[in-house]
């Protein structure tokens, strides 16, 4: 994210988004647009792609809240929402579809800054969470994939698993691929083979 800040404003009441653009400017700089209709809320916030979206409503239903979060792109970029009040279970559900900080009992100025900073702390940690998951099952399907191809080396071959994965690792070497490349070549071969 940039030293200026780039926020989407929801919310539908010209005097509170008013109040909330006040609040956000007397907190740091930042560029603030306001959509008033949630209509189309996704297409218009990919064309803007800001920093942060903050959502203010008064009493969502599970349906409309599930929507509006899933249009803000919670995955792209933290998502805070202002509710009056909230049925049981909302608060679930606004975080399970991807929601920073879901805040019950209104938008009040001076808990403005805070909230968001919070709330894109959170979405960072869960960022790098995300990122590291994802890395991890990428290595583990790596490791199934050398693990299937030294195999099929040791039966080829007769040979045992270190002789194999030195096999394959010299292969890589000579082609300037990775080992896990290698054995995925190898495997997908065997495949077309049997």
């Amino acid at each position: 994210m940039t030293d200026i800040l780039s926020i989407i404003v929801v919310e539908a009441d010209k005097d509170r988004a008013t109040q909330i653009v006040d609040s956000l400017k007397a907190a740091g700089d930042c560029e603030i647009r306001i959509i008033s209709e949630p209509t189309a809320l996704a297409r218009r916030i990919r064309e803007v792609q800001p920093d942060v979206v903050l959502i203010d409503i008064e009493n969502p239903s599970r349906d409309m809240l599930e929507g509006l979060a899933l249009a803000s792109g919670p995955m792209e970029r933290p998502v805070a929402m202002f509710v009056d009040r909230s049925d049981v279970g909302l608060s679930t559900a606004a975080i399970e579809a991807g929601v920073s900080a879901y805040v019950v009992d209104g938008l009040r100025p001076d808990r403005l800054k805070p909230i968001l900073d919070a709330a894109i702390a959170r979405f960072r940690m869960f960022q790098r969470m995300r990122t590291e998951l994802a890395a991890t099952k990428r290595a583990l399907e790596e490791r199934k994939v050398i693990d299937r191809a030294k195999g099929m080396i040791m039966k080829a071959r007769g040979v045992g698993e270190d002789e194999a994965y030195a096999i394959l690792r010299k292969a890589a070497m000579d082609q300037g691929k990775r080992v896990a490349e290698v054995a995925q070549a190898l495997v997908t071969a065997a495949g077309l083979l049997s």
